[in-house]
């Protein structure tokens, strides 16, 4: 049996867990909260992000970051985006040396634009055949319950891709493998910006037409980005993209098009983060996008508008209509 280790107990981390124990392995978990342990290890439930739902016994918990690192043959880091440069220089000295290094991380660093799996290899040493992405439609409450669901493992190196592959591929779970690190990170990413975006389409009292504007010129930005960085452009059409980019603006179990969604009803940010413990990546992440974008000069009006909301200098009803009365002289295909 496989022993991994998880190191993030929130909802998707937990969720991700799950999926590994039913694919046979046994996992180690560590939680930054020495009461969520408590949880799993004696009832076998994380209530605080994944209420009601019961976790395989083949699932145990620690706050010790060594402990849940040891004998690990593979490494998933399941943190808020913001949050991993500290914690890896916490735990670069206990995790294990050559095993894979996984993110489920779907976020831009602010102040550096890095992505995550620039940021592990920066603080971890590892080399691009170690490091590896899992993105897709991954609402963490569905996969956890066992629904059918499909993401993919991306990696440079395609053996560790199908190593990794294998290793969550469960009843409920289907996994492909895919060598574009790159364009499954910045789907990850900015999806969840397009996500804010049509919460607050939502909120508004919008109909169909407008969320599916934003929608659809949301993928043509994700694109935009993702290729002059060089990505795959097919990666955008595929579950890493389009995927879950749907998955996440249409579902009322995500993060970012709930968050969204109180901003168009009125609340403020400092309101709704007061709310709730679950982290809206896309609240960080819309600023240090829309920097990346203006750094190769790539064009992603809704990623700025976001970023004016998210600061207060927009509102969001304003941003709508600013996006919409934007001249049309540089978009030439819907």
């Amino acid at each position: 049996m496989t022993r991994v280790a998880v190191f993030g107990a929130g909802s998707w981390g937990t969720a991700f867990a799950t999926v590994l124990a039913n694919a046979g392995n046994q996992v180690s978990v560590w939680a930054r909260r020495e009461d969520v342990c408590d949880a799993i290890n004696a009832r076998h439930e994380n209530a605080e992000y994944l209420p009601g739902i019961e976790l395989p016994d083949a699932i145990t918990a620690t706050h010790d970051p060594a402990a849940a690192a040891d004998g690990a043959e593979a490494v998933v880091l399941a943190v808020p985006s913001q949050s991993l440069r500290e914690n890896l220089a916490d735990w670069a000295g206990v995790l294990p040396n050559a095993v894979p290094l996984v993110s489920l991380m779907k976020g831009v660093e602010l102040g550096t634009t890095q992505r995550m799996s620039e940021v592990i290899a920066e603080l971890t040493g590892a080399g691009p055949e170690r490091i590896a992405v899992v993105s897709g439609p991954n609402l963490a409450r569905e996969i956890a319950e066992g629904q059918p669901a499909a993401s993919v493992v991306a990696c440079a190196d395609e053996g560790t891709a199908a190593r990794l592959q294998k290793l969550c591929h469960s009843p409920t779970f289907r996994p492909y493998t895919n060598n574009d690190v790159v364009g499954c990170e910045l789907g990850g990413a900015c999806k969840n910006v397009i996500a804010l975006a049509v919460g607050m389409a939502v909120g508004l009292g919008f109909g169909d037409n407008a969320r599916a504007s934003v929608i659809t010129r949301g993928l043509a930005e994700i694109a935009r980005l993702g290729t002059a960085l060089g990505a795959d452009e097919h990666t955008f059409s595929g579950l890493a993209g389009l995927g879950d980019l749907v998955a996440t603006c249409s579902s009322p179990l995500s993060r970012n098009r709930t968050f969204g969604e109180k901003l168009g009803q009125g609340m403020t940010v400092a309101e709704i983060a007061a709310g709730t413990r679950q982290v809206a990546e896309g609240v960080k992440s819309c600023a240090s996008i829309s920097e990346l974008a203006h750094h190769h000069d790539v064009e992603m009006p809704i990623a700025e508008h976001v970023t004016k909301v998210v600061a207060g200098e927009m509102t969001p009803k304003d941003m709508l209509f600013s996006l919409v009365s934007r001249s049309a002289k540089s978009e030439r295909w819907g």
